[in-house]
């Protein structure tokens, strides 16, 4: 796992798991020794290198912009040419031919597009392995900072051209960088993969994104398959396909579906469940023969949006918190190790988890004694001046958060008549599910209390599906099952749902027996007989 930390914030890279797949990826390239023409042989130019490509892929579509140039690479390297072919999704198309052999240079990308960031890895799909990796902020962020405020402006102010043109441009300076770093000529990738969630691919690929967020939710498209890079203006080959993973719903999409795809729950005859919360909280439950998906607003509170001294995870964030039981005194870590001027998801999963279990705040994570606040940073100490505190409000908004992503999985269950015993496995992904502490958000009834061998961290499975997916035409048609298998509840017309949220501001839990672990550490605070 890798993650980029500079003042711009820390934003999950991700990491390369064991490849159990054989290499076929999206686009092959093959060394050519074309017969050259003579008086006794005049078959065409093109014709001549289409025959010599049907007999490694039966029929093979030449493009008309590549036509007129065959001729000339042919005879520049005396009829040794290679050639790149790419999968459109029905049939072999010739993408690229170069003059010589060029076979030990072989690119693609992998793309992870979240609403905050965007990450890109250059692959060599030669060796399956990633070449670099770079990282930004979605430029779309300076238009809107969640998802509902960027359909609406889209739909309503006329501004989808602004999100897809600043999501393609982040993009494209990323795919400049690692060119750089790599020499690599952007003209060399042939193939582009992407996981992100329904919003994000309709608004890369400049789609009307208005009925997602409306009812009955449907959006333009599930599964967009191949597209050409340069529709959009992706500075790659001309000709390289771009794949988005398949979605399920409007909230259930592609990152999701990669994310079940490398955690290998759908082959498992065990239970798992599969939690990324991020902007939305998507859950996925089920196993090799069934599963089923919800997802609903989970994030703002966790990404900095709603407490008053949240912010993002950059420089100066405490990402780490503690309170030493009897004097109060607090300890904490920033990103950087600089002075803090503010705290991000992780530090306020720690804030309120300490706060229950030094008796500050009631089970029902309300403040005692009449108090309002919690100062964790007095303003001598802090990078700004002033005082860093945790509010009643601000607790109130993480307990709508996980109250959000409690009920959630219960709905799951209850839906499918198991309970979290029969869980084999839990799942997280995405930056929060490798940066939440783990006990921590077992403590405030986050994460389930199962046992810690139990839960595993994914780290980026979006980025990691779509490297897979590039990479072994086998993933991309898994990945294309696992979204035809899934179920997917739709909570906001979910009366159950609405119930158990309402019923889930309790700390860690309505139900104390749910969280074992955790009802053990009250006792042994002496905070429950």
């Amino acid at each position: 796992m890798t993650t980029a930390n500079n003042k711009k914030g820390v934003i999950l890279e991700g990491r390369v798991l064991a490849q159990d797949f054989p290499l076929d990826p999206l686009t092959k390239k093959i060394l050519l020794e074309i017969t050259p023409p003579s008086m006794g042989n005049n078959q065409a130019d093109v014709d001549r290198v289409r025959k010599e490509l049907i007999k490694q892929f039966g029929p093979v579509r030449v493009p008309l912009s590549l036509m007129q140039y065959i001729p000339y690479i042919c005879r520049e390297t005396d009829w040794q040419v290679t050639a790149t072919v790419g999968y459109n999704g029905s049939d072999w198309e010739l993408i690229a031919l170069e003059p010589g052999n060029t076979t030990d240079r072989h690119y693609g990308l992998a793309i992870d597009i979240g609403t905050t960031t965007v990450v890109v890895y250059l692959v060599d799909m030669l060796t399956g392995q990633i070449i670099s990796t770079a990282s930004d902020y979605n430029g779309q962020v300076v238009l809107g900072d969640d998802i509902l405020t960027r359909i609406f402006l889209a739909v309503y102010e006329n501004k989808l051209p602004d999100f897809q043109k600043a999501v393609v441009t982040t993009i494209n300076n990323l795919i400049l960088e690692l060119a750089g770093k790599n020499a690599v000529n952007p003209e060399e990738v042939s193939a582009v993969t992407v996981g992100a969630n329904s919003t994000m691919i309709h608004m890369l690929l400049g789609l009307d994104p208005s009925r997602i967020c409306k009812e009955p939710y449907i959006p333009v498209v599930n599964s967009p398959g191949f597209v050409r890079a340069s529709e959009i203006g992706l500075r790659v080959n001309k000709l390289a396909m771009l794949y988005s993973f398949p979605s399920v719903g409007s909230y259930v999409g592609g990152d999701v579906i990669a994310g079940v795809m490398v955690s290998g729950m759908h082959l498992d005859s065990e239970v798992s469940l599969f939690v990324d919360i991020g902007t939305n909280g998507e859950i996925v439950l089920g196993n090799k023969d069934w599963l089923v998906a919800c997802a609903g607003a989970a994030g703002p509170a966790l990404e900095g949006g709603v407490a008053k001294a949240g912010m993002r995870a950059a420089e100066g964030a405490i990402e780490r918190l503690s309170i030493e039981p009897g004097t109060l005194a607090v300890s904490f870590k920033t990103i950087g190790d600089v002075k803090p001027i503010g705290i991000c998801g992780s530090g306020l999963i720690d804030c309120l988890s300490e706060l229950l279990l030094n008796g500050l705040i009631n089970r029902q994570a309300k403040f005692q004694d009449g108090c309002k606040e919690f100062v964790l940073v007095p303003a001598t100490e802090s990078g700004t001046g002033e005082e860093i505190k945790i509010t009643q409000k601000d607790i109130d908004d993480l307990m709508r958060t996980k109250g959000a992503v409690n009920a959630a999985v219960e709905t799951l269950l209850e839906g499918i008549g198991c309970d979290l015993a029969s869980v084999s496995k839990f799942f997280t992904a995405g930056a929060f599910g490798q940066y939440l502490p783990i006990e921590s958000s077992i403590n405030i009834g986050l994460y389930p209390d199962l046992p810690r061998d139990k839960i595993r961290l994914l780290g980026n499975s979006s980025g990691e599906g779509a490297r897979q997916a590039l990479l072994s035409n086998q993933k991309r048609l898994e990945a294309e099952e696992i979204a035809g298998r899934i179920t997917y509840f739709e909570l906001n017309a979910n009366d159950s749902f609405f119930s158990r949220f309402v019923g889930s501001r309790f700390l860690p839990h309505t139900n104390l027996d749910y969280y074992p672990t955790v009802k053990q550490k009250l006792k042994d605070r002496g905070l429950l007989s």
